[in-house]
């Protein structure tokens, strides 16, 4: 059945899709709608990558709840740091990060941690996955703040996926 629906909650997203954007549920359009929600998904499902190894579910929820704290504590940070600008302008920097992470969702599931945590830019990965470039706000100390992100995010994710 996969081979010939590869994914039937995005056919029928697909198919819905096309009935609300066509405003009309004519026979035509509901049978046009149709072949895009079968075709669509068949056609893009070589392009899907290869689900990564999930160990440690308990451990993701953990980190799930730690970003989600980092997020509003960041969110904050940031907020007090554009209210002071005036008085004491933020000591944005680039962060050179070495990295033990090797696995590609691992790293991948890093990058949107560090995209979704206000006053942190993923600015580059070297080409052997080995360092991470990221501009960070306001930082007061630069070692203080490796020890963190490798502790609460690099580790987690290395023991989950690797």
């Amino acid at each position: 059945m996969k081979r010939w629906l590869p994914s039937l909650p995005l056919s029928a997203a697909l198919w819905a899709l096309w009935l609300l954007l066509n405003e009309s549920l004519a026979p035509a359009h509901v049978l046009l709608g149709l072949a895009l929600g079968l075709v669509v998904p068949w056609m893009v499902a070589p392009l899907k990558p290869a689900g990564g190894p999930l160990r440690r579910p308990l451990l993701l929820a953990r980190l799930v709840l730690r970003v989600g704290k980092d997020v509003v504590l960041s969110a904050l940070d940031v907020m007090r740091g554009v209210l002071r600008s005036a008085r004491r302008p933020p000591r944005g920097t680039f962060v050179a990060i070495p990295l033990d992470l090797r696995d590609a969702h691992a790293l991948a599931a890093l990058a949107i941690i560090t995209t979704v945590i206000p006053g942190t830019v993923w600015s580059e990965l070297a080409p052997d996955r080995a360092t991470l470039l990221l501009h960070v706000f306001d930082l007061d100390d630069e070692a203080t703040f490796v020890a963190h992100f490798k502790a609460d995010y690099e580790l987690p994710l290395k023991e989950i996926f690797e």
